[in-house]
């Protein structure tokens, strides 16, 4: 069996939710896997890719013109064309705001089923398990034949660095040209470049309505950056201009698994939970002792969270002016 893992590239590093997801692919099944980079393959990078177990780079040449290196139409064919030189059996992509606009892209392109937002997949028996109905149900979906196409929820699977040798290839698809779709402009979005994307990250601190405030939302900023951590918030927040849609969790935001969830001042609707129930360890912070998050969390704090908060950051040696 050949499994391609679509690599994404963050500072001409490789991010670190694509190792969790290579574990994923090389597991209970003896498969060659081959990672499929749009963005430069260096020394670095081939190291990486190696520790992890990959077993072939496959370096896919764009043209030099970044409107059309950088155009999805473009990419997705180039990934398409590769998949289908390599004889790969499946693809695993990641399934954050990249993924999200690529891989369905790749999907259609190759006619090819797809199942997005995965957390777990069996290559062996070629089923998925993703969740239904706002999280409320866990369901295992089986793709009968032909090549197929997974999106993977970042963090859904802890890496397993497997060190092996590995050889780059290259795939030139230079000469491709945009066919109906222009790039206009390219924005890398309006979450702070110094902290972990949302989806990835391996801590997220989350207010609600409770927050009371944009400029309080700081204080949850201002602890995030000294933990390494990604600020997220519910739709209330969001509804309220407090914080930015790119920040929002639930099931019409982004949906996380972070080892550790921190949840302040957030009921806890369903939709919210939907978003964020994979969590590694959730801790509520709420006035409410009936709150729902307090009822689907690890650990419960009753307090006001602009007690609890401020403390953690004094622990944390910094301060901040609570508004």
């Amino acid at each position: 069996m050949n499994i391609g893992i679509l690599i994404e590239m963050e500072a001409g590093q490789v991010k670190g939710a694509n190792f969790g997801m290579i574990a994923m692919a090389g597991k209970q099944v003896d498969a060659d896997l081959f990672a499929l980079v749009l963005d430069g393959v260096d020394d670095g990078v081939s190291k990486s890719l190696a520790f992890h177990g990959i077993d072939v780079i496959a370096d896919i040449c764009l043209p030099q013109d970044s409107g059309i290196k950088l155009n999805p139409d473009i990419r997705a064919r180039a990934v398409a064309a590769a998949a289908e030189e390599l004889g790969l059996d499946m693809l695993f992509g990641l399934s954050t705001a990249l993924g999200k606009d690529l891989i369905p892209r790749v999907a259609a392109l190759a006619d090819a089923p797809l199942i997005m937002d995965c957390l777990d997949v069996d290559p062996a028996a070629k089923t998925a398990r993703t969740s239904q109905y706002s999280g409320k149900v866990l369901a295992d979906i089986q793709v009968v034949k032909g090549f197929s196409v997974f999106g993977i929820r970042p963090n859904a699977v802890s890496p397993s660095p497997a060190p092996g040798q590995t050889q780059t290839i290259v795939i030139d698809c230079t000469s491709l040209a945009p066919a109906g779709l222009t790039l206009v402009s390219w924005d890398q979005g309006t979450v702070s470049g110094d902290q972990p994307s949302l989806s990835e990250a391996d801590i997220i601190l989350a207010g609600g309505r409770g927050v009371r405030g944009k400029e309080n939302f700081e204080l949850l900023f201002d602890c995030a950056k000294i933990i390494n951590a990604a600020v997220g918030a519910s739709r209330a927040a969001v509804d309220e201009n407090w914080i930015s849609y790119a920040h929002q969790v639930g099931q019409t935001g982004e949906k996380v698994s972070p080892s550790v969830y921190l949840a302040l001042g957030i009921s806890g609707s369903v939709q919210h939970f939907a978003g964020m129930r994979t969590s590694g360890t959730i801790i509520a912070v709420n006035t409410d002792e009936n709150a729902a998050m307090m009822a689907n969390a690890d650990y419960q704090v009753n307090a006001d969270l602009f007690e609890i908060l401020p403390e953690l950051i004094r622990q944390l040696g910094i301060g901040t002016k609570i508004t």
